[in-house]
């Protein structure tokens, strides 16, 4: 299975992302489950006039492509004309290129969540109208339009994350290559399940303060960071905690909020991203799947029964009190 990889409007993080897989040889992984990368601006030798003679190759039919990978938004202006992103020595704007290639690659797919849905690119005013292949923001239409299906019958692969972790593009692709990818492996906007199945919630280190509503109060405290600094963990799809990052890390276990990074439009949260908005005291960001009555009852009991030991943790950047020493045997 070949791969061409083009870059629009980003900052190559996807990339950076990418060749940080925990993995000795990143191409000899991709190669051993049977892909091949024709072509990629940061890590291909090929440029120039053997570029673009490549690209009309296989939008002529010359060159089967099998996966058209696109990282960073498509810039659309101005006023449609795609002028502010021309692939350097063609004349031609990128959009151009991508809507081209996309209608003759049997599959699609974004990485990145600029990719995806417009991202970065494409916040506050937006006056390079950038978008995502296939969606707007959380608005299906984007640069192909919400009825693209590629060659093999499906929408685009949108493998949102800003960036997106290594595994998740390894894996898509070899699952790709092995064509095990099909409608019900993608969830409502596009996104590989086998990921975006998960919450970030799942498998946080700070769980146990979550459960008993045991908050971080500023940065570097242990505390669940729902409640005053952001976090919106238990909202965002993906399953960083549960796949560390380089074996271990992740924004949580690294004291830092989740920014929802995997979703549209978290680029433009409506207030700072190390606060969590309240009405009445009650943080608007509740958990996807919990009504709000439900979450206040259980919280006030929750803070309640709040062991000193994990109460007097939340608030302090290191552990104060260790866990009581008992004996676990039965009687």
């Amino acid at each position: 299975m070949n791969v061409l990889w083009l870059q629009s409007g980003g900052c190559g993080g996807c990339t950076m992302s990418l060749l940080c897989a925990d993995t000795p040889n990143l191409m000899a992984t991709l190669a051993d489950g049977g892909v091949e990368l024709l072509w990629h601006p940061s890590l291909s030798e090929r440029s120039g006039d053997d570029v673009v003679g490549l690209l009309e190759a296989c939008i002529d039919g010359r060159q089967a492509l099998d996966v058209l990978c696109v990282e960073g938004a498509l810039l659309r202006g101005p006023k449609g004309s795609g002028r502010f992103h021309m692939l350097a020595g063609t004349g031609r704007p990128m959009i151009d290129w991508v809507g081209a290639l996309a209608d003759r690659a049997r599959h699609v797919v974004a990485v990145g969540t600029c990719a995806a849905f417009g991202g970065v690119t494409a916040a506050s005013f937006n006056p390079t109208d950038a978008c995502g292949l296939q969606y707007d923001g959380d608005a299906s239409g984007g640069l192909l339009g919400g009825d693209f299906r590629s060659a093999s019958g499906l929408p685009v692969i949108n493998i949102a994350g800003c960036p997106t972790h290594p595994d998740w593009v390894i894996e898509t692709l070899l699952a790709l290559a092995m064509d095990e990818v099909t409608a019900d492996s993608l969830d409502a906007l596009g996104r590989p399940r086998f990921y975006a199945d998960h919450l970030v919630h799942h498998g946080c280190s700070r769980n146990e303060f979550y459960e008993f509503k045991a908050s971080a109060e500023k940065p570097s405290d242990l505390g669940c960071m729902m409640e005053h600094m952001g976090c919106k963990g238990t909202q965002a799809h993906a399953d960083c905690n549960l796949r560390p990052w380089n074996g271990q890390g992740s924004c949580t276990n690294g004291g830092y909020a989740c920014i929802s990074c995997t979703e549209p439009g978290f680029e433009e949260p409506g207030h700072p991203f190390a606060q969590t908005p309240k009405i009445g005291g009650i943080p608007i960001g509740l958990p996807t799947d919990m009504p709000k009555a439900w979450f206040v009852a259980l919280a006030a009991l929750s803070k309640s029964a709040t062991p000193n030991r994990v109460r007097t943790n939340a608030t302090a950047d290191h552990p104060v009190v260790t866990p009581a020493i008992r004996r676990t045997g039965r009687k």
